[in-house]
């Protein structure tokens, strides 16, 4: 590849310069994005690989990134798994027939990705042949939990309390589910891997609302199931990513990744001291600072880059997505500050 720097610190290995990619770096903040959403709704933009693969290739045409990520939504293996959602007009995602019974996780399947996805795996390719070596492809899925946390929930919570009365009233029903979305997210990402993604990133967004006792009990098997299988079956990196989850960073390693991913409510050298040097560690930029000056978005950055101390592994990133409304030469300072601290 024309630029290797990202998969060689998902590996670990010493590079020229610390990589960077930004979680929604294709989105609403981009006007070559707008141009597109206003034409098509965002569904329609998923399912057509034209128009998903023009979208992944905008940022990486735009900036100086050192990987792309395939346009799409974790909530897309719902409809094979026979769950009902649409994207309702300012509401977000809306799912119409939420899990809340054993008669409701009986009805949950398992989807043949090549059956009921087969829009994603041909944008991959698309973005593949298009991408020419550039930079490598980053496939993606939500974690176990947070897409059980979904189709139980229905849209998105605060408390979260139909997903943990679940949990605790029936935990026999939640194993029986989880088992099922964790089979769910592997055959997903192992197809994803066949079709010509080099890196597979699980999303744990909604993780972060159980404490450590419960996150042990009810969340990491199955996400160590998943990664453990796709490090079985396939030869890419995965990296491991959940929010609000700095408290118990140590149980989070426990869950695999080649790449732990952090958000900004712990600083980046403790975190890479919690789960050990023998991860990559990905992040932490709180988002929200690509809404000041560009003095102090590079002060930021350069703080972060000092904690990493050059050791290799580390992926610069946001510590969740960016934010509607980000100002366009704001992303592009943080990709230039990156390159320019961390040249080695």
């Amino acid at each position: 590849m024309a630029n290797e720097t990202f998969l060689k610190a998902c590996r670990r290995e010493q590079t020229d310069y610390t990589p960077v990619w930004l979680m929604r770096q294709a989105g609403r903040y981009m006007k070559e994005y707008m141009a597109i959403r206003e034409k098509h709704s965002f569904i329609e933009m998923c399912k057509k690989p034209e128009i998903a693969c023009e979208v992944t290739l905008q940022p990486v045409k735009a900036f100086e990134l050192d990987a792309a990520i395939i346009f799409a939504d974790i909530l897309l293996p719902l409809e094979g798994m026979g769950i009902n959602f649409e994207f309702a007009k300012n509401e977000g995602p809306v799912i119409r027939n939420p899990v809340r019974n054993r008669k409701d996780i009986d009805a949950v399947k398992v989807i043949n990705p090549e059956a009921d996805v087969p829009y994603l795996l041909e944008a991959i390719k698309l973005v593949k042949k298009e991408l020419n070596g550039k930079v490598p492809l980053i496939g993606f899925s939500g974690a176990p939990f947070t897409l059980a946390s979904y189709i139980i929930e229905g849209e998105g919570s605060r408390n979260y309390i139909n997903t943990k009365k679940l949990m605790y009233t029936d935990p026999e029903g939640w194993k029986i589910l989880m088992d099922k979305i964790a089979d769910v997210v592997i055959v997903y990402l192992q197809a994803q891997a066949k079709a010509g993604a080099q890196v597979l990133q699980l999303f744990d967004s909604w993780v972060g609302c159980l404490g450590p006792d419960d996150f042990r009990e009810y969340a990491l098997p199955y996400t160590k199931r998943v990664i453990d299988t796709i490090k079985k079956t396939t030869d890419v990196p995965v990296i491991n990513f959940g929010t609000n989850t700095g408290t118990y960073l140590n149980l989070v390693k426990q869950g695999g990744g080649d790449v732990i991913g952090v958000d900004w409510k712990v600083r980046l050298d403790e975190a890479w001291k919690t789960i050990g040097y023998e991860h990559s560690i990905q992040g932490n930029l709180d988002p929200v600072v690509l809404f000041s000056n560009p003095a102090t978005i590079r002060k930021r950055v350069k703080e972060i880059i000092d904690m990493a101390e050059g050791r290799p592994g580390h992926i610069f990133n946001l510590g969740h997505g960016i934010i509607l409304g980000t100002p366009v030469d704001n992303v592009r300072a943080v990709i230039d500050s990156v390159h320019e601290f961390s040249k080695r």
